[in-house]
């Protein structure tokens, strides 16, 4: 369960006042769960991941965030969906998400994505989530 504490750059509901997040993660229904690559996560499936991302970014939004969520493919086109992302508008902070940092095979995507993230949002904070249920506790440490 996320943490519910106040956090006094998320109270207003105008949403310029509201602290924006992207969030960055890999698109569920291109996931094979059942490889050796995402063993760490045993018994998730896309629908699973689908519905912990709704509930999540409710939640997020409902505490007073204003949280984008960008699902990305495994290269082939992960750094221009995430640089429209960020042309679009300015965000708080940005967070790329477990799927994609934690994965082995995925570690130069990951690092396009920090140099992407780098280059066209410099001044938003990064940071990073271990499982959908601290991105909370990960965006509080910054924004």
């Amino acid at each position: 369960m996320m943490n519910t504490e106040s956090n006094p750059g998320a109270q207003g509901s105008n949403d310029s006042a509201r602290k924006s997040a992207l969030i960055i993660g890999l698109e569920p229904k291109l996931i094979d769960f059942s490889s050796p690559d995402f063993a760490a996560f045993p018994g998730m499936t896309a629908a699973k991941v689908l519905a912990g991302i709704t509930a999540a970014e409710d939640e997020l939004n409902a505490l007073g965030y204003d949280v984008h969520h960008c699902l990305i493919d495994f290269g082939q086109t992960a750094e221009a969906v995430v640089s429209a992302q960020l042309k679009q508008r300015q965000f708080d902070c940005v967070l790329i998400g477990a799927g994609v940092r934690t994965v082995a095979s995925n570690f130069i995507l990951f690092e396009k994505l920090v140099n992407v993230v780098q280059a066209l949002a410099p001044h938003s904070k990064i940071c990073f989530n271990t499982k959908p249920s601290d991105t909370l506790e990960a965006l509080r440490r910054w924004i």
